[in-house]
């Protein structure tokens, strides 16, 4: 499926939880259907923004004339009570599509904007911040592209495009080395494989079997100085679970390559914007 397909395929879904059978009866009753009208978008807040497509084909959605001119793109700082973009045309249209839109830019923006908290956070050092898998269902790849825009590099998108051995891999196939020597001789040399570990002492193991990644689970900082020394390059070690801005930067001062962080995504506070109409 093509990304513009994608994006029409959600905001289709969402706009007929918001407006069901009979659409928006507040402005059918109060607005006549011919009523023209102008509105501005505008940010409530500093941050980053994210979603502006989303929120294109929403308003797009409900009446194809509707016209916007965005005045700012995906990926750029928001000063509070920024001008965001202008809205214009069908006033039945744009306030039926209002909120379906301002929950899509809310939610996006809100993830590019707590990324970017991270990214800044961990500045001056060789780690990148990436997202995880905790991710709101059905919109994994807007909130992912959300997390791009603030910032953050790409993880795994979904469990069909790499190989990583978590701790329940481990226990049913019996131990680190296992599992990773199963995933290398299925995988073959042209699949990268990641191993989680918990345990310092499962460092060595991981190394020997020959994975190319190693995600170290709610290591210590001690822990993860060491096992930044015993790995000596010879492997990406990424550092996950339980950090937040106030550990980020401690974290990544360790020399890990990689810090994967899920609150960047199930945890990103909203971002208020409003849509207000303009008075003729």
């Amino acid at each position: 499926m093509s990304w513009h397909s994608h994006i029409a395929e959600t905001v289709l879904r969402a706009l007929a939880e918001d407006l069901g059978g009979r659409g928006d009866v507040t402005s059918q009753a109060t607005i006549p259907a011919q009523q023209q009208a102008r509105f501005t978008l505008r940010s409530r807040q500093s941050g980053v923004l994210a979603g502006a497509a989303v929120a294109q084909e929403s308003f797009i959605q409900v009446d194809a004339s509707v016209q916007i001119e965005w005045q700012v793109k995906d990926g750029e700082v928001l000063k509070a009570d920024t001008q965001v973009a202008e809205i214009s045309g069908p006033a039945r249209a744009i306030l039926a599509a209002e909120r379906t839109a301002l929950n899509f830019l809310g939610r996006l923006s809100g993830i590019a904007s707590h990324t970017r908290k991270f990214v800044d956070a961990v500045a001056g050092t060789n780690a990148c911040i990436t997202h995880t898998r905790k991710t709101t269902p059905g919109l994994r790849a807007l909130e992912l592209a959300a997390v791009r825009a603030g910032g953050g590099a790409a993880h795994r998108f979904g469990l069909d495009d790499a190989i990583l051995i978590k701790d329940n891999h481990v226990s049913v196939c019996g131990s680190v080395a296992g599992a990773v020597e199963r995933a290398r001789s299925y995988a073959g040399h042209m699949t990268r494989v990641a191993v989680e570990i918990d345990r310092l002492d499962q460092l060595p193991d991981a190394l020997t079997a020959g994975a190319d990644s190693v995600l170290l689970d709610n290591f210590s900082l001690g822990d993860l100085k060491q096992a930044v020394a015993q790995a000596n390059g010879a492997v990406i070690l990424e550092a996950s679970g339980g950090i937040d801005l106030t550990t980020v930067g401690v974290v990544a001062e360790t020399g890990v390559d990689v810090i994967s962080v899920g609150t960047i995504t199930h945890s990103a506070p909203n971002f208020d914007f409003g849509l207000d109409a303009v008075e003729t």
